[in-house]
Formats: C-alpha cells, sequence, structure tokens
C-alpha cells in the first residue's frame, strides 16, 4: 500500500554525489552545502571533515531487513559513531565523502529513506514507542503513523516549506513524543479518534500547540496533515528564517483564527473529489498492526508468564499475552558500535524472529519488542551495558563537538555528570532523567524537562567560559505541560558539583526526586544558586 520512493527520487541522487564531492574538494562552502545536503538527510559536521547521515525509520521502528542493514553497513564502512535521536532516528557519524555517497543510495534501496531527514522538509514521524503494546493505550497508532510517513515523502519535490515540519502519533497512554507540542501532534482518544494539535514546538520563543480538531475520525489523517502543509505554506513566513515554523502562526494569526482556518481547510479538504484516495483503509491499515503479526508467535510459542522477570525495570509485559519488551538505553543515546549486530545475531533463531523489532524512543533509548520469556531473558543479558539509572538514560543532543550550530558539548557535559555521580555513590532514584541541549533549538526539549540545560556562555572574572542555562521543573504531561524556570547560568565545571550536591542531599533524605521535590522545592534552588 506503500509507495516505492525509491524509483521516486534516485533521479537526485547525483546531484547529490556531485555537491558532496564538491563540498569536499572545497568548490562549497559549509553554508551552501548545507542548504542543499540537509534535503538528504546529510550535513557536515563541524569542522568539515567528516559527514553525518539520518535514517529515516517512521515511528522509531526497525524491522528485521533494516536491522541487518544497519548492521551490516555499519561493518562495511566502519562506522565508529551512531547516534540515537529524539526524533527516533538513528544518526551514522564520521563518515568521509564516499562512504555517505554510497550509503545514501544503499539505504534508499533498503527501503530507508533519508530524503527530508534534514532541511526544510517533514521530518521523520514519531509514534509512542509502545504502541501496539501498551496495556494502557487507547489504540494502536503506529499504523497511522506508518502510512503518515509515508505520505509525507510526497511533498518532497512537490511543496517547498518555509522550514521542518514534525508530526507525531500519542497513543493516549502519555505524552512523551509531545504530540501537544509539535507542529501536528495526533492523540488517540478512547472513542477511537483523535485530537489534533498544531503550531507548537520548542527552540527561541517555544510554544504549546493549539487544539485544532476534537474526535478527527482516523481515516481523515492525511486530510488532517495535507491542511498543515496548506496552512504553513500560505501563511509561514518565508522571509525570516528564524521565524519560519509553525509556532510563529500563533502570533501572526492568533490561536482562534488558526483554529478557524484550520478546521475550514479540513472540511475543504474532506470535501475535495481528488482527495478522495486519501481516507485512510482502516481495516487494511490494521493488517501492518501488531494485533496482527504476533499471532502466530502466540499460537506456536511454548508462552509462559514470567514474574521474576517482571522484577527487572527494563522489562515490559505487553498486552499480547506473555509477551515482553525489553528496554535498552545507552548513556547519551550512543550507540555501541555492535549493537545492531548484536541483536540480529542474538534473534537469529528466536521463534518467528520476523515479528521481533526494534522501537526507538525520544529519550534516545530503544525497545527489543515481541519476545517471549526466555527470548527477553537473553536479550536483557547482551544489552547488560545500558544506563542504570534515571539519571543515567539523561537525554543529551549530539552536542557542538559535532554540530555546526551547536554552542554547549552537550554529550560531554552528561558524561561528565554520569562520572561524578557514580564516584560519589549517589543512589539511584536520587536524581531525574536530566535533558541537555547545546543551544536554544531545544533538540531535548529542555524547557519542559525535570530539570533542563541549555548551551551557551557565561562571562567571569577570568573571561567567558563554557556554560549552560539551567531549568527547573518543567513538565511534558499532557493536560499539565510547563516551561522550565530559568534558575541561571553554571559553568560547564561547576555542573556535575551541582549534580552531586543534589543527588547526595536527596540520598540523605530517603526520598526519591520526585518526592523531595515536592515538599522541598526552595532547597533544590538554594543548591543550585550555590553554582549559579
Amino acid at each position: 500500500m506503500f509507495r516505492d520512493y525509491y524509483e521516486e527520487f534516485k533521479n537526485d541522487l547525483p546531484e547529490f554525489v556531485d555537491k558532496t564531492k564538491k563540498f569536499y574538494e572545497g568548490e562549497l562552502t559549509v553554508a551552501e552545502y548545507k542548504g542543499f545536503s540537509g534535503g538528504f538527510g546529510s550535513y557536515a559536521q563541524r569542522g568539515a571533515q567528516k559527514s553525518m547521515l539520518r535514517l529515516r525509520l517512521p515511528g522509531g521502528e526497525i524491522d528485521r531487513p533494516r536491522l541487518k542493514f544497519i548492521a551490516e553497513s555499519m561493518e562495511k564502512y566502519n562506522v565508529d559513531k551512531a547516534h540515537f535521536t529524539t526524533c527516533e532516528t538513528v544518526q551514522l557519524h564520521n563518515l568521509d565523502c564516499d562512504s555517505v555517497c554510497a550509503l545514501v543510495k544503499e539505504a534508499w534501496q533498503a527501503g530507508i529513506i533519508t530524503r527530508g531527514g534534514g532541511g526544510d522538509f517533514p521530518r521523520n514521524v514519531m509514534c509512542s514507542p509502545l504502541s501496539g503494546l501498551d496495556c494502557d493505550e487507547k489504540f494502536n497508532v503506529m499504523p497511522y503513523a506508518k502510512a503518515a510517513g509515508d505520505y509525507l515523502l510526497g511533498f518532497i519535490n512537490k511543496v517547498k516549506l518555509p522550514r521542518k515540519l514534525k508530526v507525531c502519533f500519542s497513543n493516549g497512554a502519555n505524552n512523551e513524543v509531545h504530540a501537544t507540542f509539535r507542529d501536528l501532534g495526533f492523540i488517540a482518544k478512547e472513542n477511537g479518534k483523535f485530537d489534533v494539535y498544531c503550531a507548537g514546538g520548542m527552540g527561541n520563543r517555544p510554544k504549546f500547540g493549539v487544539k485544532v480538531v476534537e474526535d478527527l475520525e482516523p481515516c481523515y489523517v492525511l486530510f488532517a496533515i495535507k491542511t498543515m502543509v496548506d496552512i504553513f505554506t500560505e501563511y509561514g513566513n518565508y522571509e525570516q528564517r528564524n521565524a519560519s515554523r509553525t509556532r510563529f502562526l500563533q502570533d501572526t494569526l492568533g490561536v482562534e483564527k488558526l483554529q478557524e482556518i484550520f478546521r475550514q481547510k479540513l472540511a475543504d479538504n474532506i470535501a475535495d473529489e481528488s482527495m478522495q484516495d486519501k481516507i485512510l483503509d482502516i481495516e487494511e491499515l490494521n493488517k501492518i498492526g501488531l494485533e496482527n503479526i504476533t499471532k502466530e508467535k502466540l499460537a506456536s510459542a511454548e508462552l509462559i508468564v514470567d514474574a521474576d522477570l517482571l522484577m527487572s525495570d527494563r522489562i515490559y509485559a505487553q498486552k499480547q499475552h506473555c509477551l515482553y519488551a525489553v528496554h535498552y538505553k545507552p548513556v547519551g543515546g550512543n550507540i555501541p558500535v555492535d549493537f545492531f549486530r548484536r541483536i540480529y545475531d542474538a534473534t537469529q533463531d528466536m521463534q518467528c524472529n520476523d515479528v521481533i523489532k526494534l522501537r526507538i524512543t525520544p529519550n534516545q533509548g530503544v525497545y527489543i519488542i515481541n519476545l517471549t520469556a526466555d527470548e527477553a531473558r537473553k536479550i536483557l543479558e547482551i544489552t547488560s551495558d545500558t544506563a542504570k539509572s534515571a539519571f543515567e538514560c539523561s537525554t543529551a543532543c549530539i552536542g557542538a563537538d559535532i554540530c555546526q550550530v551547536g554552542i554547549g558539548k552537550s554529550q560531554i557535559m552528561l558524561n561528565e555528570c554520569v562520572k561524578a555521580v557514580r564516584e560519589a555513590g549517589i543512589a539511584p532514584h536520587a536524581l531525574p532523567s536530566i535533558h541537555i541541549s547545546g543551544c536554544p533549538s531545544s533538540c531535548t526539549a529542555h524547557q519542559t524537562a525535570r530539570i533542563g540545560l541549555r548551551g551557551g556562555m557565561k562571562q567571569t572574572a577570568d573571561g567567558p567560559k563554557p556554560a549552560f542555562m539551567i531549568y527547573l521543573n518543567g513538565s511534558e504531561e499532557a493536560g499539565k505541560e510547563a516551561m522550565g524556570e530559568e534558575l541561571g547560568v553554571m559553568t560547564t565545571e561547576d555542573i556535575p558539583k551541582f549534580f552531586v550536591e543534589l543527588g547526595k542531599t536527596i540520598s540523605d533524605s530517603c526520598m526519591d526526586y520526585e518526592k523531595y521535590f515536592a515538599s522541598n522545592c526552595d532547597n533544590i534552588r538554594q543548591i543550585a544558586q550555590k553554582y549559579i
């Protein structure tokens, strides 16, 4: 039911190869190349000596053929750095000219289209990572995320957007994909329909989204996407790049006018006879849903409920009886170079291994899903190098040592904090997961984190020093969204000391972070002020 985008885009490849070679030969500037290469999901890294490639994975899902491709590609091209992104994709780093040119083509041939992975294009469609598995979900939204991802690729080469467009789907269990503050977000409801939010986003002048539709029939998901594209291209700012995101439509149009325009254009699109082929066949979509693809495994496997297995905080019991998901989170989202090979080989002889998949999370982790108890134990063992606490599961962008526009070295900052907290013997429950963004772009949504950091500089008696602005008490929870308060700026040398002191204080209280914060928020501010 999905289009063959390799055939559609393959004629774009010679231009990518030509301009990439010209860039590495010094014939194109970094800015000139960035304006072009982002549309292929690739950017030159800081220093202009190496490239990265962002693999487009709708819903963050990696099936077995794609898992094999990624594992083999990392070996073939000696990839020494890979990264889970907060948009549920995989980035391959430190690629030379020949490698990135070859990898783009080979990825497309393998069904991993990188087109629009960067630049002013619709980006990777996100989805609740446990969609279809979660006992608390309203309904499985993964099929809609995949249909949306396929549809959005069709706008490339046909529509010029002012800036990037991020679309996501929440299964209604939580808001970890930030559906209420993306460019366009769909939230599943108990009645089998969607509430739709638009024009939200983090970064400079962040805004939570505007609810524009209640109870959208799922068959009209693509119509809502077309409506958002229509509004963005008609009212988006093509002149000022720093104001060219959908969230600024709340300023230029006003919330009520935006709601009115969205609803009218949606009605017009639904009535448009030329759009009728975009009505989703729900029955057909559900054939790619987990409820069906796991039936064979449920019927053939020797299934048992393993109570001991559920004692692990990395195990999730799926709603499919006696099947499990294993969570794995490398510190900072930095993927060990052998990880994909490890998983592929470990699942090679498992029953019905074609239904075993990976689901990337918005917090730079991954679930390995559809496992029996014995299989889950095996995956637990081979992923024992995971982060060990909420704090170690913190989220950090790739950082200024790699990113062209970065200011703070987020990965280095996180590693220094984790090291200091480990050495101090801080209790695992004492510190929350933090979000570190290297610049105001807010790739990790630091404003809505319990504790967020945003890269910058600080003037000191010894001159300017690398530093981060500290944010406290943000919230991403649907209905309770909140921007964190800015506490002030800490230098990079003081931030690990702050977390060690905070961790020791909370450890000594015999509370976890949430309980401590609820009754001692001012104490946290006072500790922070010592370093600000």
